[in-house]
């Protein structure tokens, strides 16, 4: 019914034996929207609650957030990442600022010029003293973490019309910078890399951004998740990542591709608008499993954000002969 806010837990089904359940949210700092996809007031917006009752009941065993609050008014002041990986159980997790700036009501930033563009934030700076307010993007995982990076991507230099949760129209928005988390885990058939992603809305931008996430990771072991919204739909991520790497494949010296590294989609369905999913820009990418991996993938409707998280469950192991991997920086807690 118009007006009324869609049940708080979403329908998810349970984890299959041996398997990894893997998923991607773009939370929307926790935003409850309304049945028809609008926003109400900022009254009801604000308190962890809603976000901490969607992610748990996702179940997941690795989880990658977009539009995570860090102190921020808006959202109750919280660390929503920390509150995030209270609700799943996730001991081990990390929240990367895109930006340190201040939401304003209606719209836009007040950047802190003091605070660095990038910073790393896990449980052991929860209590910490800095105060500033940044938004960024986490990464949780209940299994444990041999190693972890980050990195920043660059804003595009103009302006684009979207369409905003909660406004009619089209507004004109300009990109912001994005942050990139990668972890290699400790999966049960030994160790995988998992990557989340928040790619610009510009179109060519984002794509120039995911082919630099690609080299960035290529040392990393396989299998290899990328997880998060791209900001491209359907199967334009998995299309754009495979020809980079027929275009490396062909290169003079360039090792030959190995079998399994192909990348693959593991669910093909809309997220979004989350009322009423007409497109796919969130993602779960592989490479380095079979094609018999995926167990099973649904996108089930929450009370919070306009887009619907992607849950895949999937056996992640070994597609031989896959590459081992470079060591990443080691985890610090």
């Amino acid at each position: 019914m118009t007006g009324s806010v869609p049940p708080r837990a979403p329908s998810v089904p349970a984890v299959p034996a041996g398997r990894v359940r893997c998923a991607t949210f773009n939370v929307l700092h926790g935003l409850r929207l309304l049945e028809d996809g609008r926003a109400p007031g900022t009254e009801d917006a604000a308190g962890p609650a809603p976000l901490a009752e969607a992610v748990a009941a996702l179940d997941a065993d690795v989880l990658a957030l977009q539009e995570v609050d860090r102190l921020q008014p808006r959202s109750g002041g919280v660390d929503q990442a920390a509150v995030a990986a209270a609700a799943m159980g996730a001991g081990h997790w990390r929240y990367a600022s895109a930006l340190h700036a201040r939401a304003l009501p209606g719209g836009g930033w007040v950047r802190d010029p003091a605070a660095p563009g990038l910073r790393e934030y896990g449980p052991r700076s929860r209590n910490s003293p800095d105060g500033v307010p940044s938004h960024g993007i986490a990464l949780l995982s209940r299994l444990p973490v041999r190693a972890w990076r980050a990195r920043r991507l660059a804003a595009a230099p103009l302006a684009v019309p979207l369409r905003s949760a909660g406004r009619p129209g089209l507004t004109a928005v300009r990109d912001q910078p994005r942050a990139v988390l990668a972890a290699v885990l400790e999966g049960p058939a030994g160790p995988f890399t998992a990557v989340a992603v928040h790619l610009s809305f510009v179109p060519g931008w984002n794509v120039g951004q995911l082919l630099a996430v690609r080299r960035w990771i290529a040392d990393l072991p396989r299998p290899c998740l990328l997880l998060g919204d791209f900001n491209l739909v359907g199967a334009v991520p998995r299309a754009t990542l495979n020809a980079a790497e027929r275009v490396r494949s062909r290169l003079p010296g360039a090792a030959p591709g190995r079998r399994g590294d192909a990348w693959r989609e593991t669910a093909r369905t809309p997220t979004y608008p989350s009322h009423r999913p007409l497109v796919q820009f969130d993602h779960v990418l592989a490479s380095g499993i079979g094609a018999d991996a995926v167990a099973g993938a649904c996108a089930p409707r929450t009370a919070i954000s306009d887009h619907r998280p992607l849950v895949a469950d999937l056996a992640l192991t070994r597609c031989a002969p896959c590459t081992p991997a470079a060591p990443a920086r080691p985890t610090t807690g």
